[in-house]
């Protein structure tokens, strides 16, 4: 690592030969696996956007020119480059994001971890600059992937309505997002990657015309006024320029020079330019390019030399989902699979492979896939639209406005609902119980096992009149949690012997063991504790409230945002019924998260067993004497 260890900024680049360039660029490939196997995170892009980060760092001037990563999963380099090369604590608490962060240095001008708003926020500075009078530069690089994504398109045309507003758009073309990316502009994009050899065929036109007499030259400059229809015929940048793009390329993006030689032109051009660049994710490390499902887009800690994991996380909650979509689909031809170009990650790969014409993937477009859901229950089938929790806040307006107000039967499953941990703010999923309470009609379930994931998710696909929601968490899946009785459509966890309990504790979801430890610490300080699971936790089961009545306080143990979430929405249904009993609702706050592990956020933020335990014991003390009821309705036992 001679030449990556005395690299403290961009700068430090310019004195490098063509020779050294090359050296640090097989340097950093060496220095990412070694690193990211011991960590995890996005090794495949990474290893792919080597050479085209430190062109872009020789021709521009970071900070002052914003350079900006669209996924910031692809900032790795970036981030090598710009003085940051302690990896050994990647994505861990208090060491580096797997995203770009603003809180680590001025290069970071924004923290991009949702894809296709790059071009949003580039199209914004350059105006910033334009009103300020600033020579500064805007370069956006985003990805193929992401240019499936609608809000990229929106950007496109703002920015193409100011032909003398400086802006550089790098398209890191690699073919793929998570996996092969795909749709039309994927297919445009294809055509242009196999078709650069007009240029050589008008030069080589041009030498021949320029050396026939008398009508050489004017058949050359008819053959030269022909060039742009000529291009769209060979290879169909066309579609770019009809925008009043400029657009240069393709270029081999692992050229370091060739790089470089039209980044500079597009600098100095003084409008915006498109540079389109191939790259190879996973370049360098044969274990990501023998990898046909996503070229190591992100791994768990592996062994370097043969990218094997080093140990199996057991059943996670994401397989057992594709498990039973699977066992669906046999059963019921009206299921249909959607995912926004997410296949492998949200579990669907299963379900492509049994049914590959019943699954769409509509690319980097949430808003899109909840509209074509619709049409497609509208239709007749049933869709079951696959998709990360945090992400599932891109396509609120169409759950509600296409999906739920045309009382559409669409399936949504969000994955790595709750905290999430180490990839940061963004993707924590703790907003989807919040923002879906106020749409009307829709169902959620939250399971809190591997047997409630398969047992909801088939009482979702039911449902053909309203939009339902099934989520479960990140990982690995726990034991069952059995239930030992019932109260409408609740399974009750624990029942106290008391004949008047003092704690109704609500355990939503994934919580459930957490939510049993808490009642037995509870009861260590006398205090016993009814724990029950809604199942579905909206709308609220009209059960609760006569229940909530026979004890003394309510307690709701959530993974999601306490501002409009489970328990907010529980308080209400109690002052609907006139059931006047203390509740304190537990979750998460209302802020963002920094990156760390799932154990150590929700330590953060109190959300374990003696935080909340010792919590409600200050509030039971607080509340003194005994409470008096109606008669207990009985618990019924659950029968196998």
């Amino acid at each position: 690592m001679a030449l990556l260890t005395r690299i403290r900024g961009p700068r430090d680049l310019d004195r490098l030969s063509p020779e050294q360039l090359d050296q640090l660029a097989a340097e950093i490939r060496t220095f990412l696996v070694d690193a990211v196997s011991k960590t995890g995170g996005h090794l495949g892009p990474n290893l792919g956007v080597v050479e085209l980060t430190i062109a872009l760092h020789r021709v521009f001037d970071s900070p002052k020119d914003r350079v900006l990563w669209d996924t910031g999963h692809q900032s790795y380099v970036h981030k090598l480059l710009t003085g940051r090369q302690d990896f050994s604590r990647l994505k861990m608490k208090g060491g580096l994001s797997g995203y770009p962060a603003r809180a680590e240095s001025d290069h970071d001008c924004i923290e991009n971890s949702h894809a296709s708003t790059v071009l949003g926020w580039a199209d914004g500075l350059a105006k910033a600059n334009q009103v300020l009078a600033k020579d500064d530069h805007v370069v956006a690089v985003i990805g193929d992937g992401a240019l499936t994504g609608g809000m990229a398109w929106e950007a496109l045309n703002n920015i193409a309505a100011a032909k003398d507003r400086p802006l550089v758009i790098v398209v890191n073309d690699n073919e793929r997002s998570y996996a092969p990316t795909i749709g039309g502009l994927a297919n445009h994009l294809a055509t242009l990657r196999t078709t650069d050899g007009y240029e050589r065929f008008l030069a080589r036109g041009k030498d021949i015309l320029g050396r026939t007499p008398v009508v050489g030259k004017p058949l050359y400059e008819t053959l030269h006024g022909a060039k742009k229809g000529l291009k769209d015929f060979i290879a169909p940048q066309g579609m770019f320029e009809d925008l009043g793009l400029k657009y240069v390329g393709p270029i081999d993006g692992h050229d370091i020079e060739a790089l470089e030689s039209a980044l500079a032109r597009a600098k100095r051009f003084g409008g915006p330019v498109i540079v389109h660049c191939l790259t190879e994710k996973g370049r360098g490390y044969q274990p990501a390019l023998q990898d046909e499902a996503d070229r190591f887009h992100a791994v768990g800690k592996i062994h370097p030399d043969t990218g094997l994991p080093i140990a199996s996380s057991g059943l996670d909650w994401t397989s057992v989902f594709g498990e039973e979509m699977v066992k669906l689909g046999e059963e019921r031809e009206d299921i249909v699979a959607i995912t926004a170009a997410m296949l492998q990650p949200v579990g669907l790969d299963r379900f492509a492979k049994a049914f590959p014409d019943r699954v769409y993937d509509v690319g980097i477009a949430e808003q899109h896939g909840a509209v074509s859901a619709a049409g497609l229950a509208t239709g007749g089938v049933h869709p079951v639209f696959a998709v990360y929790a945090t992400f599932l806040n891109r396509a609120f307006d169409q759950v509600l406005m296409d999906v739920a107000l045309h009382q559409c039967g669409v399936t949504f499953v969000l994955d790595r609902a709750g905290v999430t941990g180490t990839d940061g703010a963004s993707h924590n999923g703790m907003w989807d119980m919040s923002i879906l309470q106020v749409v009307p009609g829709l169902r959620i379930a939250a399971p809190r096992d591997a047997d409630q994931v398969r047992a909801q998710l088939r009482e979702a696909v039911v449902v053909d009149d309203a939009p339902t929601v099934v989520r479960f968490s990140k990982g690995a899946v726990g034991p069952a949690v059995k239930a030992v009785g019932r109260v409408g459509g609740m399974d009750v966890l624990r029942h106290p012997d008391a004949e008047r309990p003092d704690v109704l504790l609500v355990s939503v979801g994934a919580l459930a063991p957490m939510c049993l430890e808490i009642a037995g610490l509870l009861d260590r300080q006398g205090i016993s504790t009814t724990v029950v699971d809604p199942r579905w936790v909206k709308p609220v089961d009209e059960a609760l409230a006569p229940l909530a009545e026979r004890h003394r306080v309510v307690v709701t143990v959530e993974d999601n945002s306490r501002v409009g979430g489970v328990g907010s929405t529980i308080a209400q249904a109690l002052r609907d019924a006139g059931v006047d009993v203390p509740l304190r609702d537990f979750g998460i706050p209302p802020r963002f998260l920094d990156h760390a592990s799932r154990q150590e956020v929700m330590a953060e933020i109190g959300l374990t067993a003696p935080d909340i335990a010792r919590q409600v014991t200050g509030l039971v003390a607080r509340l003194g004497g005994r409470y008096e009821s109606a008669d207990e309705e009985a618990i019924e036992p659950v029968r196998d």
